[in-house]
C-alpha cells in the first residue's frame, strides 16, 4: 500500500496480516514491486544505499524478506547510459523480462536467477527493426508471455512465446494503406545546450512536394516509440505527406534523466529541443519552415502554443489538442493541482516568474506574424478544462492571428467519445493542416452530423 505525496513521489507500506504497517524503505520517487522472493527497485533519482550510489534509471534486486530485515545487498539488473534507458520488466513465473530503448529503438531481454547471479539471453520472436512490447505474462503460474511488435510501415502483430520455447504468431493486424516506396529514417538534431536529439522521419525519401508533419509530446516520462497509424497513413502519407516524431527531452526515451532535464524552470529544454528537431528538418532539405505543419495534444497542446508563440517563424500551420495554455492558473482547473511536480506552483513567485515567460496565453502579441492554428477542445473533457482553450481563441482573436477553433460537445480529453467522432476530429486535423501547408484548393471543410440532427449542433461549429 501507499500514500501518494505527489505525481511522482509515494511513501511505501508492507500492511500485514495483523493489520501492522511496515515501512518499505525505497525512495519516495522509485517504483517497486515483489515477485516471489523477489523485490525489484527502478530509480527515477540517484540513491546511495550501502556504501553505493546507484544512478537514476537503474534495476535493482534483492530479497525481499532480508531487505524488510535491514540488508541493503543489492544486485543490478540494469544501468542506463548515455544511449540506452529501461522502458520496463515483466515477470514470468522463473524470469524476468526485461525491456530497453537504445536509442528509441526496443530491445527484449530474458534474466533468469541462479546460484551464481543472472543469466541473460535474448528474448526469442522480437522482430528486429520493430517496436516490440510485453503485453501480458502469467507470473504466477507459466513462463508464457505475449508479445506485441509494430513500426510506422508494419501493422502490429501479437506473439504467445515460451521463454526458452516456441513463439507462436496469433494475430495480425490488417494493413490500411500502401507502404510501398515509403522509409524510416532516424536523424539527429543538436539543441541549443548541445544535447543531441533523436527524430524519425517517415515517408518517400526525396518527395519535396508534400507537406511534413512533425509531432512531440515531452512531458511526464511518456516515450514516443515507432507505432502504426492507419490515420496518419491514409490520411497524410498516402497523400504525399511526410509524417516526423520527435524524441525531445521531457519524455522517456532515455530514461529518468531525460524526463528531468525538461522538469519545472528546465521546461524551455523541450521547447529548445522541438525547434531544433524543425530547424534540422529544413537544413537536411527535407521540408521548407512554410510547409511543415506541427500538431499536439495535452502536454503537447502545450508544446503546440509555446511554438506558435515562441517560434512561429519556423512553421507553417499549428493544431493543439485539448491544449494546457493557461500557466497562471492550470492548477486550479480540474486535474491541474497534480501536475505542479512537473511544471512548478504559479503560486509561487519564483515559480511564475520562469513559467510566465513561456505560458502560451500570457505571450500573444500583436504585431507578430503567426502561422494559422487550429485549437481543439471538448466541452466535457475533465482533465485539461476547455477553458484553456476557449481563452486562447478569445486571446488570438483579440490580437488578429489566423485562428481557428473546434468543440466538442462530447469526448473527455480524447475530444471524441466514439469512432465516429474521432475520425472527424483527425480528418478536420489533417485537412486544416494540408490545405494551410500546400494552398491547394479542396471541398470544404467535413461537417460531422448526426443523422437524427437537421442541423448542426452549436457546439461542433467550427471557428473560422
Amino acid at each position: 500500500m501507499g500514500r501518494s505525496l505527489d505525481f511522482y513521489r509515494t511513501e511505501n507500506y508492507l500492511l500485514t496480516d495483523v493489520g501492522e504497517r511496515i515501512r518499505i524503505a525505497v525512495p519516495e520517487d522509485a517504483q517497486w514491486d515483489v515477485h516471489r522472493e523477489w523485490l525489484l527497485i527502478r530509480l527515477r533519482s540517484p540513491w546511495t544505499v550501502g556504501g553505493v550510489t546507484h544512478p537514476a534509471g537503474a534495476l535493482l534486486v534483492t530479497r525481499f524478506d532480508a531487505f524488510l530485515a535491514g540488508q541493503r545487498e543489492l544486485a543490478v539488473l540494469f544501468r542506463p547510459d548515455a544511449r540506452t534507458a529501461l522502458s520496463g520488466y515483466f515477470w514470468t513465473r522463473n524470469h524476468l523480462i526485461l525491456a530497453t530503448l537504445v536509442d528509441v529503438r526496443s530491445r527484449l531481454e530474458v534474466l533468469t536467477p541462479g546460484d551464481t547471479g543472472w543469466r541473460r539471453e535474448p528474448l526469442a520472436g522480437v522482430p528486429e527493426f520493430h517496436h516490440s512490447r510485453i503485453v501480458d505474462t502469467d507470473p504466477d503460474h507459466s513462463d508464457a508471455y505475449l508479445l506485441a511488435s509494430e513500426g510506422f510501415l508494419q501493422p502490429a502483430t501479437l506473439r504467445l512465446g515460451q521463454v526458452g520455447g516456441a513463439v507462436e504468431t496469433l494475430k495480425r493486424e490488417p494493413a490500411f494503406f500502401d507502404a510501398d516506396g515509403l522509409t524510416v529514417r532516424q536523424f539527429f538534431a543538436t539543441s541549443a545546450d548541445g544535447t543531441r536529439v533523436p527524430y524519425f522521419v517517415v515517408g518517400e525519401p526525396g518527395a519535396a512536394d508534400g507537406p511534413t508533419l512533425l509531432t512531440a509530446y515531452g512531458g511526464y516520462e511518456v516515450s514516443l516509440t515507432p507505432h502504426y497509424s492507419g490515420v496518419i497513413g491514409r490520411g497524410w502519407l498516402a497523400r504525399g505527406g511526410s509524417y516526423v516524431v520527435a524524441n525531445i527531452r521531457g519524455g522517456g526515451e532515455y530514461g529518468p534523466e531525460w524526463h528531468r532535464a525538461a522538469l519545472r524552470e528546465n521546461r524551455p529544454r523541450a521547447y529548445e529541443d522541438f525547434a531544433a528537431v524543425a530547424t534540422d528538418l529544413v537544413a537536411r532539405g527535407i521540408i521548407t519552415p512554410e510547409r511543415l505543419g506541427i500538431e499536439g495534444g495535452s502536454n503537447g497542446g502545450l508544446l503546440m502554443g509555446v511554438m506558435l508563440t515562441r517560434y512561429p517563424a519556423l512553421f507553417g500551420a499549428v493544431v493543439a489538442s485539448v491544449p494546457v495554455l493557461d500557466m497562471r492558473r492550470y492548477h486550479r482547473l480540474l486535474a491541474g493541482a497534480s501536475w505542479m511536480a512537473e511544471y512548478g506552483d504559479p503560486d509561487r513567485e519564483a515559480d511564475w516568474a520562469y513559467l510566465r515567460e513561456y505560458s502560451p496565453y500570457h505571450n500573444v502579441r500583436s504585431g507578430r506574424r503567426y502561422p494559422p492554428v487550429l485549437l481543439i477542445t471538448s466541452t466535457r473533457d475533465d482533465r485539461v478544462h476547455p477553458g484553456h482553450a476557449r481563452k486562447m481563441a478569445a486571446r488570438l482573436r483579440e490580437h488578429d492571428h489566423d485562428m481557428s477553433y473546434y468543440e466538442n460537445v462530447e469526448g473527455g480529453h480524447g475530444a471524441a467519445a466514439n469512432n465516429e467522432q474521432r475520425a472527424f476530429v483527425w480528418a478536420l486535423t489533417l485537412e486544416f493542416l494540408w490545405r494551410k501547408l500546400t494552398g491547394q484548393p479542396h471541398a470544404p471543410l467535413p461537417r460531422q452530423v448526426s443523422p437524427d440532427d437537421a442541423v448542426e449542433p452549436a457546439g461542433r461549429r467550427l471557428w473560422r
